[in-house]
Parts: C-alpha cells; sequence; structure tokens
C-alpha cells in the first residue's frame, strides 16, 4: 500500500550520478552525508534517468570491485521495482529541452549534457530536491534546493 501511495506522487528528491556515485562508494569522502540525505528522503518518491543511471553504471564498475558494482546496480532496479525510484527515461522532448538548455548556458561549457536532461526533468517534474554534489545545479537558477547545501 505504501509503494502505490508513493507511486501516485510526484518525487521529491532527483538523484544525479554524484549521489549514486556517493552512495556506492564507502570509500568516497561524501559517502556518509549522502546515505544521511538518501535516507531523510527514504519514505519520499525518489527520481533519477536512464542517462544518469548511463553515467553511474559506467563509473561505478570503474570504481568498484566487480561484484560490489552490480549489487548496487541491481539495489537500484530493485528500488524501482518496489516503486521507490522512478527512472525517468530520456524522450525526445526532455532531449530537445536539454539542447534549448545547451545553448541558454553557452557561459557554462564545461555542463554535461547528461545534466542538461537532469534539470529538464527536475523543471518538468518541479521536484523540489536535487542530491549531488556538483555546482552546476546551482549555477542555473533551477526552482529546486540542491543537498547537502
Amino acid at each position: 500500500m505504501a509503494s502505490e501511495a508513493r507511486s501516485l506522487s510526484r518525487p521529491r528528491l532527483f538523484l544525479d550520478t554524484w549521489a549514486w556515485l556517493a552512495l556506492a562508494d564507502r570509500n568516497d569522502p561524501w559517502h556518509e552525508i549522502a546515505v544521511e540525505t538518501f535516507l531523510a528522503f527514504k519514505d519520499d518518491l525518489q527520481a533519477t534517468t536512464d542517462y544518469v543511471l548511463d553515467e553511474t553504471i559506467t563509473h561505478l564498475f570503474m570504481r568498484l570491485p566487480f561484484a560490489h558494482a552490480q549489487q548496487f546496480v541491481d539495489q537500484i532496479w530493485t528500488s524501482q521495482q518496489q516503486g521507490r525510484v522512478v527512472v525517468v527515461r530520456v524522450t525526445e522532448a526532455v532531449f530537445q529541452s536539454a539542447w534549448r538548455n545547451r545553448l541558454r548556458f553557452r557561459d557554462k561549457p564545461d555542463i554535461s549534457f547528461t545534466d542538461l536532461t537532469s534539470f529538464a526533468v527536475i523543471e518538468d517534474w518541479r521536484i523540489p530536491y536535487v542530491l549531488t554534489g556538483d555546482a552546476h545545479f546551482s549555477q542555473v537558477g533551477l526552482q529546486c534546493k540542491v543537498l547537502p547545501g
């Protein structure tokens, strides 16, 4: 029942690649604060994108032992199946919005296209919080609170 109610609500927390990597890697300097923040939202619906997961999976398998990376990714899939995490697919509309953001933020050429798609999803879904250590999320005027802050 709780997962049914969760799936009907709007996500409250967006997880960026930075968040997934910090959560997965106990040696990451931000691991403890990422876990603490993540747990503060454990009863809320969380969101990420397929582009973010693409980056995450790539970096996890480069950074961690294979079995640990696989177990962590399996936990993400389980969370998705249980309705705790929504994996938003980058559609043509999201892609085009990200492209418009690329043109808009011409003064910030180091923002990844993945981040630009994340900005589009956060704005479109009106997600109030994002877990990231990526300063770009604070620099572009998103209407959300960047955590840890």
